[in-house]
């Protein structure tokens, strides 16, 4: 049987995971990475996405996670990350009221030059991946 690995998922407000799991998947920059006990050692961005990990008793678990850095070792994954949700935590309609703001400010770009493309495009992102997290079985 493979070892454990500690996974921790930390926000400046908050510690959302900390507990023993068989894997970890998680969007890097340079694309998704899984890491099984023994990895080696490495660090990381990571992009807007939806990591995945196993537990002990090999139930998957999905956290919504934006932005910051993974750290793996070969029994422990760090992941500090801007923001992070269990997918148990999302609030749907709070996800669809802030795609629909950012769709609007996107469409309206073209016609004014105060609306900042990237900040809407990023928080866009974010509300999508947190609507396709909810809807994850």
């Amino acid at each position: 049987m493979a070892g454990n690995i500690h996974l921790e998922v930390v926000t400046p407000e908050k510690i959302v995971v900390s507990e023993e799991v068989q894997i970890v998947a998680s969007p890097g920059s340079l694309g998704e990475f899984g890491v099984l006990s023994g990895h080696t050692p490495f660090l990381t961005t990571l992009n807007t996405g939806i990591m995945r990990y196993t537990d002990l008793n090999e139930k998957e678990y999905y956290v919504f996670v934006s932005g910051g850095f993974a750290e793996a070792l070969p029994d422990k994954v760090t992941v500090l990350a801007e923001s992070a949700e269990r997918r148990s935590d999302v609030d749907l309609e709070r996800a669809k009221a802030a795609m629909e703001r950012a769709e609007k400010l996107l469409a309206e770009e073209r016609s004014r030059e105060d609306i900042d493309f990237s900040r809407a495009s990023a928080s866009l992102e974010r509300a999508t991946v947190r609507i396709r997290l909810v809807g994850l079985s």
